[in-house]
């Protein structure tokens, strides 16, 4: 499964990185908006929003790419590790 996270913390990206791989999982974290997203995105199975540490841009150009191509998307107020792991969580039971 592959997952794209918008926002999160700079320090951070390494430790998502590392959790979603833990779950079987491919990630890419986009902290700030250096370029289009819509071209670095690619297709995920899942796209993952962290709203308290990105900026409206980002959500709204993340949010109508992702629906463009039917990818479904996750909102989660806090950037932490265990509040990613509680998402991971929740796709991994979907998935049983």
């Amino acid at each position: 499964m592959s997952i794209v996270i918008i926002g999160g913390n700079e320090r951070m990206v390494t430790r998502y990185e590392n959790l979603c791989e833990s779950y079987g999982c491919k990630a890419k974290v986009f902290v700030k908006e250096n370029s289009s997203i819509k071209k670095k995105m690619g297709c995920p199975d899942l796209l993952l929003l962290f709203t308290n540490t990105v900026s409206h841009k980002m959500v709204m150009n993340a949010s109508q790419e992702a629906k463009r191509n039917n990818i479904p998307i996750r909102r989660i107020h806090r950037a932490s590790t265990a509040a990613l792991q509680s998402v991971l969580e929740d796709i991994k039971g979907e998935e049983k």
